[in-house]
């Protein structure tokens, strides 16, 4: 249950969703775009619950759309909107992100849509067809076929035919309705097999007509005449596409991921493109008048082919491809945050920009043997390695030799890859000592990128040299540990290797020398490690779903967390080391802080995250999650405002957040700010935090430090020549001198007789200062002195003595309020800056009146008394200071 007094939680308190990575596409058909004032091309794609806009010119992101509740499950698009169906509701987009119309009438759910014009066609599951107007989100025909006979598959607006649709079926025939009249013109009787597309030719009155069994007709509508056949022999037609630039060729897609190219003229089969992509091809389209072909495909992958060799194959231009299937591991590479490693569950290694989608790489699958698996061809490679589990990374020597170390799934062989050149590299890491029963769990790579670390199943942990691949040695006589080695790792200085083990054993041993230094047992077998190197700090996780931290300096356990209810999947530091982010089965992303011991955020998602990963600048936590090909962004916001972090109680219970780029940014109300508003109260610092303490003023250093030095700052500032005033200076109202802007009040002159006494009034501070010496309240006085800038300061102390106007009784009512500032204890730097040049202005005059060196001598006595007590502070401060730096806790 809830707690009380626990905050509620709207979102996270630290991090943010950002954006999501590497979402492209998935098996729904994109939609092309004209926009006639860009005068440009565009792609729509759907990604889960939103749609991306690409340009096609550079295949550069356009626009995220806002999210559904649901996963769009069909997509369609006109010359000014764009219209998705999730579930039984219509929406239809305006700019490419917002939902301007809402279409609610369905009783199933909607999988197929028709911009027509004005209006938009949509046909549900049961069949029924209803025909909407667009503007007034009114239905404006209701059509509800048999399903037995005719079960709408296909739908398509044959060109210069006036309000007529033609509809296909699964059973096989077509029909053809004028949708103003609600009648039906004709019925075509078909091929003996399910429509799967309908597709305009570029002629009038021809249709291409693809079927389930693999064969594509084009057919005269007008005169119900087949005018050609082509048979596929790769499975039911998933698109058909049509050039428009002067050749006459047909492109068809293949659930395989093959596209066949027909020769309309000659009737033939003139090129085939196999593994376009490596799912069936949902969307072929030709552009408009240009030799380019877009497909994309569930792989996840858009691809843009243009047409200019000779063979009529197409070559591929421009690409966006992320993972086909889930990433299982994910690391920032690089120390400017801008790069992120992910291996997939599809066995490839790729790198997703968090800048733009132009500086992604793709370091490949990989291969046992290179150069067999080029001559093979990637659908029949035999010689894939299977999908990566784990690896390690390190820029430091990337330009020389290899730097990026992994293990895969079940595989003794570690494969190393080389960034740069954006591929496998050089070395298969295999120990001579070979067992079939053994498989890689953990690597590291150390900072230097010279050696990588690798630990094996039977409690074997191996070095080798990164750029020769050489075997370095091993650690233990025989095994380092008696089971699976669960986690390695090497400390920033290639002085220590800690290995975590299934035997519940923590072990340091001497990097160079392999010796055993220190063992640590512990009371859980542990899952699996994690280190900070600039820290010495180690987080293990443990088979009950807690956290133990151990200092690698002092070798103990220094924290303990508790609170996962599931297995914990990753684990990553912040780069200060304070923070430590988990991510468990029990769908939970946690931030634990170190030097309190406590939870400080947590947050649920949809579904667990996999791995996690915070960039070297402490910008971006970057995630991935069960089921899902995206990387997830999240912003954390201790960067840019202010964050009051306060630890979670027991049983606080989490909410759900969004994941980034899936979820539009709603608007908080006004309950929502007010319930989280105590959370988040700023700190107001007390004026004096105790009596006992000295405080200082706060103010900017120039008020104060400049005071002693204002003729040495004076003479450099004195201009070389004198300012020359402008002939025509414009109107501006004059100005009091001072640090605060004021305007001056002109005085009425009645009288043009100089009155001698005005030259001589005494300044607002001078006043002040006589009534503080009868009253003894010195606050009026010390305020005007904290308003005024250095200058004013010095001519304020320069007229205290008798030969300017001041007398004796002023200076001793200086001394005095200078005396109660330090009984005060407040202000003490103001304090001494006013008493230095009090004393530098006026030292021979004190030194020769009684009262003066009377007063004085109070003053000094009582900053003797204060710089005692602040003395025996401050050597308490630093002796406890030193003690904590250096006895062992």
């Amino acid at each position: 249950t809830h707690c009380a007094t626990a905050p509620p939680y709207i979102e996270s308190a630290i991090f943010s969703g950002f954006r999501a990575l590497g979402l492209y596409s998935n098996h729904l058909p994109h939609v092309v775009r004209y926009h006639q004032k860009h005068r440009k091309f565009y792609i729509v794609t759907a990604v889960g619950k939103c749609f991306h806009t690409y340009n096609v010119q550079k295949l550069g992101i356009v626009s995220v759309s806002n999210a559904l509740s649901e996963d769009i499950a069909c997509l369609a698009a006109d010359k000014m909107l764009v219209f998705v169906a999730h579930g039984r509701i219509v929406h239809a987009f305006a700019r490419n992100k917002e939902i301007v119309h809402t279409y609610v009438g369905h009783e199933a759910d909607v999988h197929l849509l028709l911009p027509f014009g004005d209006h938009v066609i949509s046909v549900d599951h049961n069949n029924a067809v209803i025909i909407w107007h667009v503007q007034s989100e009114e239905g404006y025909l209701h059509m509800t076929f048999d399903k037995v006979t005719f079960e709408v598959s296909a739908v398509m607006h044959p060109s210069t035919y006036l309000n007529k649709i033609l509809f296909g079926s699964n059973q096989g025939s077509l029909q053809l309705w004028n949708i103003k009249s609600s009648k039906l013109l004709y019925t075509f009787t078909g091929w003996g097999s399910g429509v799967t597309v309908l597709q305009q030719t570029p002629a009038v009155d021809v249709v291409g007509v693809g079927l389930a069994s693999g064969q594509i007709v084009i057919h005269n509508i007008k005169y119900d005449e087949s005018l050609m056949k082509f048979q596929q022999d790769w499975g039911p037609i998933t698109a058909i596409s049509f050039r428009t630039d002067g050749h006459p060729v047909m492109a068809a897609g293949s659930p395989i991921g093959h596209i066949g190219l027909w020769d309309l003229e000659e009737k033939k089969l003139i090129a085939q493109m196999r593994d376009a992509h490596s799912t069936a091809v949902a969307g072929l389209t030709f552009v408009h008048a240009e030799p380019l072909l877009i497909t994309n495909g569930a792989d996840n992958a858009i691809r843009v082919w243009i047409f200019d060799s000779p063979g009529g194959g197409g070559r591929l231009l421009h690409c966006r491809l992320g993972h086909s299937a889930p990433p299982t591991k994910i690391l920032f590479y690089g120390q400017n945050g801008q790069q992120v490693l992910s291996a997939g569950q599809d066995g490839t290694l790729q790198c997703f920009s968090t800048v733009h989608e132009r500086f992604n790489k793709s370091l490949g699958h990989g291969s046992i043997n290179k150069k067999k698996s080029k001559r093979k061809g990637l659908k029949y490679d035999t010689m894939k390695l299977p999908a990566i589990t784990t690896f390690a990374a390190e820029s430091a020597r990337q330009s020389d030799w290899d730097g990026i170390i992994a293990c895969h799934r079940g595989y003794l062989i570690a494969t190393t890859w080389n960034y740069q050149k954006t591929s496998m590299g050089a070395h298969k890491l295999e120990p001579a000592r070979f067992d079939k029963n053994r498989a890689l769990n953990a690597v590291d790579i150390s900072s230097c990128g010279n050696f990588a670390v690798i630990a094996l199943s039977s409690g074997h942990i191996d070095v080798y040299n990164m750029q020769s691949g050489i075997h370095r040695g091993q650690y233990g006589v025989d095994k380092a540990h008696h089971g699976p080695v669960r986690g390695v790792a090497i400390d920033g200085l290639n002085q220590l290797t800690i290995s975590v083990g299934a035997d519940k054993l923590i072990k340091l041993w001497k990097f160079k020398s392999k010796e055993l230094v220190h063992t640590h047992s512990l009371c859980v077998s542990p899952a699996a490690s994690k280190l900070h190197r600039d820290s010495g700090m180690l987080a293990i996780a443990l088979d009950d779903f807690t956290l133990n931290i151990m200092d690698l300096e002092t070798r103990r356990i220094v924290r303990k967390f508790s609170g996962h209810r599931g297995q914990i999947n990753d684990m990553t530091f912040s780069p200060d080391g304070r923070w430590l982010i988990t991510a468990a089965m029990d769908c939970t992303i946690r931030t634990w802080d170190l030097p309190s011991g406590s939870l400080v955020d947590c947050f649920l998602v949809d579904a667990a995250a996999v791995s996690l990963t915070v960039s070297p600048t402490g910008d971006f936590l970057a995630s991935v999650h069960v089921d899902s090909l995206g990387i997830y962004l999240w912003s954390n916001k201790t960067l840019y405002s202010m964050v009051s972090l306060r630890p979670l109680p027991l049983d606080f219970e989490p909410t759900v957040v969004m994941l980034p780029g899936t979820c539009p940014v709603q608007d908080v109300t006004d309950e929502d700010m007010d319930q989280t508003s105590d959370e988040m109260i700023e700190y107001v610092s007390l004026e004096q935090l105790d009596e006992h303490l000295v405080t200082l003023s706060l103010m900017p250093d120039s008020r104060w430090k400049n005071l002693l030095n204002l003729d040495l700052i004076k003479k450099r500032n004195k201009p070389k020549e004198p300012p020359r005033v402008p002939s025509t200076a414009p109107f501006f109202i004059p100005t009091i001198p001072g640090l605060m802007p004021q305007f001056a009040v002109p005085k009425d002159q009645s009288s043009k007789v100089v009155d001698l006494g005005v030259l001589a009034q005494k300044s607002d501070f001078y006043l002040q200062l006589e009534d503080a010496w009868l009253t003894n309240n010195y606050a009026g006085p010390l305020g005007l002195l904290k308003g005024m800038g250095p200058s004013a300061i010095d001519t304020e102390l320069r007229g205290l003595a008798p030969d300017v106007g001041g007398t004796l009784e002023i200076m001793q009512a200086f001394l005095r309020m200078i005396t109660n500032m330090l009984d005060s204890k407040r202000d003490f730097d103001l304090a001494q800056a006013y008493l230095a040049l009090f004393l530098k202005l006026h030292l021979r005059l004190i030194s020769q009146e009684p009262e003066l060196m009377e007063e004085s001598s109070k003053v000094s006595q009582k900053l003797e008394e204060i710089w005692t007590e602040m003395e025996t502070l401050f050597n308490q401060s630093l002796c406890l200071l030193a003690y904590t730096k250096s006895a062992l806790l």
